[in-house]
């Protein structure tokens, strides 16, 4: 009986000393995080080696309370385990969703869907087309590829716009099509069924460096939400959905949320020339031309964006536990009703609430605005006590559907702030509106398409309350 008491007396020694060797790990990781606050650090540190003290203090207790230590020593290494995980995956996560200075153009090779070639070899004496009207650089870096990779150089014919392009292969004029898989919206645009009767061959990421400059996120700044609703990697370029400008001031806790329309009818710097084009297709050239052309837009400096995809909406607000939404109206949408006034959404919900339109008379403006009250109800969740419940998840479903070119470190002494001053944030929102008319747009040809022109006063205006952010006013 004493041998036995003497073995669990060391057995209790050797676990508390477990749990000190955790409670190190533990203060290590979140140090090296710098997520949080040095006297939130010093009060934690304070508490685990007290902690430390009672549990391994008890094993030298002569009486059975030796064993209420080993118990309790287990359990504080079972949570300070979880937590050196936890802090691990926040880490990882900031890793992978941050810095990211690159943008994606996937170039395709697209054949009919009955086609039976299986792969690059099998197309080698197909007649191939391309389109000259935009991405002609990409293009020919796509085609030097082919002809690297099969030995030879393929026969190429031209088509002034994508759509000529998707025409001349769905009626047999050329046998496999390449292009920029951006562009694909622009075919679904012009033929309804295009998806359905095409299928992808061959594949190739061309990437390019997004330019970077060094800002300091204790200072005001402005972050471009692009909205996108891709299948593929969020890096890839695509069309932007939805456009969302977050003016950020840290010291006054304030947010300006700017929509605006996805048909904006607007100059793509650098792009487009003196054509104009929908603000949606900016997105095409990829996430810096889009922050090109509402920095032109609005006459400001937008810093750092951040990629969502879209359709991820629906596991993001599910993990947050739902959603409350104000709307404006009373309307039905894909199956769903929306009250006038509060209601509180799913992630299903929230998607269709996002991209209804046809049920407002203000059409694109509104759903704008909608998307908007989405936004501001996902930050304010997510900036509440309730998302620590749910960190774990989150951080599993944030990890494939967000990108943004704010750093790790940029992004933990952000947090790092908030934590140590607590504050609440105001946030404010506003959306640009306009006329609607048709008109033929850069990216599109000679085909007409919708488009919104800017009401100039309503762009000056929020403009104006940007600079007011900004300036701490």
């Amino acid at each position: 009986m004493k041998e036995q008491k003497k073995t669990l007396h060391m057995a209790g020694k050797l676990i508390t000393l477990i749990q000190l060797i955790l409670a190190v790990g533990l203060i290590a990781v979140i140090w090296n995080s710098g997520l949080v606050p040095t006297k939130y650090l010093v009060t934690i540190i304070i508490v685990l080696l007290i902690l430390f003290g009672v549990t391994f203090g008890l094993q030298y207790v002569k009486n059975k309370v030796y064993i209420v230590g080993i118990v309790l020593s287990i359990i504080l290494s079972i949570l300070q385990a979880i937590g050196i995980v936890y802090m691990l995956k926040a880490d990882k996560l900031m890793a992978d969703v941050g810095g990211a200075n690159y943008k994606t153009d996937n170039m395709i090779v697209v054949v009919k869907k009955d086609n039976p070639a299986s792969n690059l070899m099998d197309v080698s004496m197909y007649r191939f087309g391309t389109q000259t009207a935009v991405d002609q650089e990409n293009t020919q870096i796509m085609v030097d590829n082919i002809n690297t990779s099969l030995g030879r150089e393929v026969k190429i014919e031209q088509y002034g716009t994508v759509q000529e392009l998707a025409n001349a292969l769905l009626e047999g004029r050329v046998d496999a099509a390449i292009y920029n898989q951006a562009l694909d919206g622009l075919i679904t645009d012009a033929i309804e069924d295009y998806s359905d009767q095409v299928r992808v061959l061959y594949q190739y990421g061309i990437e390019t460096e997004i330019e970077q400059e060094n800002v300091d996120v204790e200072e005001p700044f402005n972050v471009y939400i692009s909205g996108i609703d891709v299948s593929g990697p969020v890096a890839t370029n695509s069309r932007s959905d939805v456009n969302i400008i977050m003016t950020v001031n840290p010291n006054t806790k304030k947010i300006l949320l700017t929509t605006t329309p996805r048909d904006y009818y607007v100059q793509i710097p650098d792009i487009s020339g003196e054509q104009r084009d929908k603000l949606t297709h900016a997105g095409i050239y990829g996430v810096d031309a889009s922050m090109k052309t509402l920095e032109q837009l609005y006459g400001i400096d937008i810093s750092y964006y951040a990629r969502v995809n879209f359709s991820s909406l629906v596991k993001i607000v599910d993990t947050l536990g739902g959603v409350d939404v104000d709307s404006d109206f009373e309307f039905d949408a894909q199956g769903y009703h929306f009250q006038k006034g509060m209601n509180h959404l799913d992630g299903d919900q929230a998607l269709a609430f996002s991209r209804e339109r046809y049920s407002f008379e203000d059409g694109d403006n509104q759903r704008g605005k909608d998307q908007q009250k989405v936004l501001t109800a996902i930050l304010n969740k997510a900036m509440s006590p309730a998302i620590l419940s749910n960190a774990s998840a989150l951080i599993a479903d944030v990890s494939d559907s967000v990108q943004t070119n704010m750093t790790q470190e940029e992004m933990a002494k952000f947090i790092k702030m908030q934590l140590n001053d607590g504050a609440s944030w105001n946030i404010e929102s506003a959306a640009a509106s306009g006329t609607g008319d048709t008109q033929a747009c850069y990216s599109s040809g000679d085909q007409p398409l919708y488009v919104m022109w800017p009401d100039e006063a309503v762009v000056q205006s929020i403009s104006a309350k940007m600079n007011e952010i900004l300036n701490g006013n």
